[in-house]
C-alpha cells in the first residue's frame, strides 16, 4: 500500500520551503495547470509515502483543531537536534501542545498553514539502543 497526504494550500512556494528547506524532505515532483491546478510533491526518495500540496484559484480553507497534527521522528537524536536548531535558525516558534504528551516528547512547530508538527525524539531514542 502506498500513502499519499494531500493537502490544498495558497502558497505553494512558502510550503515547498518550510518542508524542503527546513524539515529536510525532498521535493519530488509536481505539476501546472492540470485542470486548474497546481502542486508539488514533497516526501523521500524511495519510500512509499509523500505529501501533494496543490493549489488553484479556490481559497485554502484550513479546519482543523489543535489535536491534529502530524509526528516527525528523525532517525537519529543527531538528526532530531540538527532539525530543532535549523527550525530556530530560521526563526520558528516552538508552540505549547494541547496534548501534554507531546510537550514533553517533542517540539510543536507550524506550518505556514497553521498545520501543526511534532518533532519527537522518542523513536531516535529507540533506535539509538537498539
Amino acid at each position: 500500500m502506498f500513502l499519499r497526504v494531500a493537502r490544498h494550500t495558497d502558497d505553494l512556494e512558502k510550503i515547498e520551503n518550510f518542508y524542503v528547506n527546513i524539515l529536510g524532505f525532498e521535493r519530488l515532483g509536481g505539476f501546472e495547470n492540470h485542470h486548474n491546478y497546481d502542486g508539488l510533491f514533497i516526501g523521500k526518495s524511495g519510500l512509499d509515502w509523500h505529501f501533494e500540496f496543490t493549489k488553484s484559484d479556490i481559497k485554502a480553507k484550513h479546519i482543523f483543531d489543535e489535536d491534529d497534527v502530524i509526528v516527525l521522528y528523525p532517525k537519529s537524536i543527531l538528526d532530531y537536534n540538527e532539525l530543532i536548531n535549523t527550525i530556530l535558525r530560521n526563526n520558528i516558534s516552538t508552540i505549547t501542545a494541547s496534548n501534554p504528551y507531546w510537550n514533553e516528547n517533542g517540539k510543536m512547530v507550524q506550518d505556514p498553514d497553521g498545520y501543526r508538527i511534532v518533532i519527537s525524539p522518542l523513536k531516535a531514542e529507540i533506535n539509538e539502543i537498539e
